[in-house]
This record gives structure tokens, C-alpha cells and sequence, in this order.
């Protein structure tokens, strides 16, 4: 099914009426939406900072956070897209890998215990591959969580960008994550390459509205396709949220010859991927923000099964396989241990490994993805339409008299739902950033900004409420009243 129409089909429920109602712009219609959304239960299953933690200049105690948890009340926290929160169950995994290593220390790589929530050490990669699968639209095959983001892309790049004399250019956008664009540069120079004559950046037409339109993409492709040995593109652009057809892109790569991979730093657990549908050839992706694995948390890479074969010569001690920067980890499972030194890679995104995996890591990895395959991304994702469209709503149509022209911010996310994920960017007018900040800051809301006068704003359907989303258009609107009078 093709991305585009696979959205739609999501969005042909139940209309969303607060378009037409006037109750919208109440409370109490937004406490009725929010005991109408089958994901509501799943904010008890993460611990949102309260107003009063923020302000704190010590660590609470466990006893004094457990007994001012039921009483205080929570913050507004929209910066799942930067930092997701904890989950509760994160503890949980946590103390049982030390109680494990404690308990069995070098054993506990191969111990296996009745009540265990993860296998022994040593088979922790397959657990964090079989949980991540799912939420990326993946074969358990192709996941392997490992790493960091960045570390990623550059392995992954180190086996799929192969420059010829006559194909050696990389397309990224212009205004990608900056990590990408030091990844990309330098992987260009590791071949001595130029990258001012290597690397292709799209930038967008209209700098007030910095969109890349599909068919902008396509002609940058055509343009270069004789010389391009790769794409790399954000599946979620993390500045405006921009959601990019990735299967229609992916597939124009794939027309031309070209090689193509996506960074799903802002789209993995935020909206609904199918990596394996759409033939990407490869994606990374990190686990902290929409996955709420902690900051830094370890990341996950994907490889599309037909680039993970590995083929063992009927005569001769020959291996054929996709070159890869190579590790231990990666290599046969069932005679990794014999020490023998010559690779011999696990099929699939498991034979792109390098080192043992921090288990700690992965535990905190697991304890979020166990509550997401609790639900669906498809239901993620359906929520996620919704909560997000009736931000947008509030945002530029309340007040009722004051037109949307009239407000001091314009929104550069597009306004298609189809085109962008759980995230909102609004643009400030001139001056006011710092002042609306401290507003928001003072009335425990939680966002994040990109300067000089971007606010990113990120409801996370498993964790935040229509109500949430009301109670954050009143300040939020406030604060732009306010910003605006004091920088007059």
C-alpha cells in the first residue's frame, strides 16, 4: 500500500468535528476528546515532570518524588521531538540488569531466570531487533539497535557510499541536522573528494516557508543522477517537521540507479514507516526523543534484507557479503566464540555490529518499546493526526477575533497532515523568542526552540492530552500577547 493512501485510509475515521464546532475552543471539549482516545491510558505509563521539579535546584529524594507526584501538579511537556519523557517501567529493567550482574556478574551472559524481562546478556541484540522491528515497518532481520546516530550513519555510509570517478556526489538537504551534514562532508573527504564539487544540498525556494516539495527532490535527483552515488535525506526534517514521501522519493532514487538511505532521527516511533515496503536501502535512526529511551540512548540502524545476504561458496573458505566497516558482533553468532579471525557477518542488519552491546542501554531501550507494541504506530499515528490537528486549530484560529494574519508567528510546518509528523514549527515574529520562552518556562510549559525565532512543538500521542494541548494554546497565545507589548 502506497504511503500517501495508506495515510489517508488512516485519517478516513471518525471526522474530527471540532472544525465545524464552536465547543472546540473549550476545556471541557477537550477533556471529551481526550476520555474518547483509546491511547489515554498510556500516559500512566510515564513519569511527565512536574512544575515543581523543574524549578528545583536539588534531586528529590524517591520517598519526597512518590509523595508529591499524586499532588503536584504535572508540566506541559511538547519536547518529546528533542527529549522523550521516562517511562515507568524504565526502573524496572534497569534494576533487574544490575540485580543480574550483581548476582551473576560474567554469567549473566548466558543464565537465563524465570523471571526475567530480557534474555541473557548475550542475546540482548535479538530482543532490542525483535522490539524496534515493528516500530520502523521492518523484518526482525533488518534492525539491529546498536550505537549512536551519527556512528551509524557513518557505517552505514562506509558500505553503501562507494564513489566512482564517475559517480560520487551525495544529495542531503541544505538545512539538514547539522550531525548529518559533518557525516556526510567528511565521509567525502575520507575518499578525497571535494565536497564543494561532491556534495548536492536542496535548498528550499522560500526561505519564509522552507518546504522542499516533492518534485523538487525528484528534479535534484535528475539533474545529478549520472554523477550521484547516493541520497541521504531526513524522513522527518527536524527544523519545520516535514514528513517526506519516502516511498515515492525512494523509489525515483532507485529509477535513476541511485543508492538511498533515510535518517529517522525525528520519524521512528513518531509516525508510521514501512522501511521494508518502500525498499529503502538503508535508515538510522536514534531512540531518545519519540522512544524515550533516555538521553543518548542507544540508537538502531536498518538494512534492507536484499543488501544483508550472505552467501557462502559451495568450495573454498570464500565469503561474499556487502562490504562494512566489520566487528566481532557482527559476526556468526554460533562461532563467534572460537576466535577463529576470519569474518563471517550474520545476514541481515545483525552482521553490521561492531562491538557487544551495552546491555544497560538496551534495557532502557526495551522498557519503551515494550509499551508501544502495546499499541500500534498505526494508532500512534492515527492520534497523533488528530492531537496535532486540533494544536493547529487552536493555534490559528482562537481567539475568534483575531485572524490568523493578525498573530505575531506563521507556521512552517506544513499544514498537511500527511506532510509532517507530531510537530509543529512556529515562527516568531522579530525579537519576541526570548520573551515568549520565559513565559512558557514560568507556566511549566516544556518545548524547544532553534534560534533566532522557531518554537518546536511536539504533542506525543502516548503521553499528551487534548487537554494539554488547550491548556497550551491559552499560555502560549498569552505569551505572544505579552512579547509583543513588551517589544514595543
Amino acid at each position: 500500500m502506497g504511503s500517501r493512501q495508506h495515510l489517508r485510509e488512516m485519517k478516513s475515521g471518525p471526522p474530527l468535528e471540532y472544525q465545524e464546532d464552536i465547543r472546540a475552543y473549550t476545556k471541557e471539549y477537550a477533556a471529551a476528546l481526550d476520555e474518547k482516545d483509546p491511547l489515554h491510558h498510556f500516559r500512566d505509563e510515564f513519569i511527565i515532570p512536574s512544575k515543581k521539579d523543574l524549578k528545583r535546584t536539588t534531586l528529590a529524594t524517591d520517598a519526597s518524588a512518590e509523595s508529591d507526584e499524586a499532588s503536584d501538579d504535572r508540566c506541559i511537556y511538547f519536547c518529546g521531538n528533542s527529549l522523550g519523557v521516562q517511562p515507568r517501567s524504565t526502573r524496572r529493567y534497569i534494576e533487574q540488569y544490575l540485580r543480574t550482574w550483581a548476582t551473576k556478574g560474567v554469567m549473566g551472559h548466558f543464565v537465563p531466570h524465570e523471571d526475567q524481562l530480557l534474555p541473557p546478556f548475550v542475546d540482548v541484540d535479538t530482543a532490542g531487533s525483535n522490539s524496534m522491528a515493528p516500530i520502523v515497518g521492518a523484518l526482525q532481520s533488518e534492525v539491529a539497535v546498536m550505537g549512536t546516530l551519527t556512528a551509524n550513519l557513518h557505517f552505514l555510509m562506509s558500505s553503501f557510499y562507494r564513489p566512482t570517478q564517475e559517480k560520487y556526489k551525495i544529495i542531503l538537504e541544505g538545512k539538514a541536522f547539522p550531525s548529518d551534514h559533518y557525516a556526510v562532508e567528511s565521509q567525502i573527504q575520507h575518499h578525497n573528494l571535494d565536497p564543494k564539487d561532491a556534495m548536492v544540498l536542496i535548498e528550499p525556494e522560500n526561505l519564509d516557508y522552507p518546504i522542499l516539495t516533492t518534485e523538487q527532490i525528484l528534479k535534484v535527483i535528475d539533474d545529478n543522477a549520472s554523477t550521484t552515488a547516493l541520497v541521504l535525506l531526513s524522513a522527518i526534517q527536524f527544523y519545520t517537521g516535514q514528513y517526506f514521501d519516502i516511498e515515492r522519493i525512494t523509489a525515483h532514487a532507485h529509477s535513476k540507479g541511485i543508492l538511498i538511505g533515510w535518517d529517522c532521527a525525528h520519524a521512528a516511533g513518531n509516525v508510521d514507516l514501512r522501511l521494508h515496503d518502500w525498499n529503502v536501502d538503508f535508515a538510522a535512526w536514534c531512540t531518545y526523543k519519540y522512544i524515550n529511551s533516555g538521553p543518548g540512548g542507544m540508537a538502531a540502524l536498518f538494512v534492507h534484507e536484499r543488501h544483508g545476504n550472505v552467501d557462502e561458496k559451495q568450495t573454498g573458505d570464500d565469503v561474499s557479503f556487502r562490504p562494512r566497516l566489520s566487528g566481532w558482533w557482527g559476526h556468526d553468532s554460533k562461532t563467534r566464540f572460537k576466535m577463529e579471525n576470519k569474518f563471517m557477518p550474520q545476514p541481515g542488519a545483525a552482521g553490521f555490529q561492531l562491538s557487544n552491546p551495552s546491555v544497560l542501554d538496551i534495557n532502557a531501550v526495551i522498557s519503551s518499546l515494550e509499551i508501544f507494541n502495546r499499541a500500534s504506530m498505526k494508532e500512534v499515528r492515527q492520534k497523533s493526526l488528530n492531537i496535532t490537528g486540533y494544536l493547529e486549530h487552536l493555534l490559528l484560529n482562537y481567539p475568534l477575533d483575531c485572524p490568523p494574519e493578525d498573530k505575531p508567528f506563521t507556521l512552517i510546518t506544513p499544514s498537511n497532515p500527511e506532510e509532517r509528523g507530531a510537530q509543529l514549527s512556529l515562527r516568531l515574529q522579530p525579537g519576541l523568542l526570548d520573551h515568549v520562552l520565559h513565559h512558557l518556562e514560568e507556566n511549566g510549559v516544556v518545548i524547544d526552540e532553534r534560534k533566532p525565532d522557531v518554537v518546536r512543538v511536539a504533542p506525543a500521542p502516548l503521553y499528551n492530552t487534548y487537554v494539554e494541548v488547550w491548556e497550551f494554546c491559552q499560555i502560549f497565545l498569552e505569551a505572544c500577547r505579552v512579547a509583543v507589548k513588551a517589544h514595543r
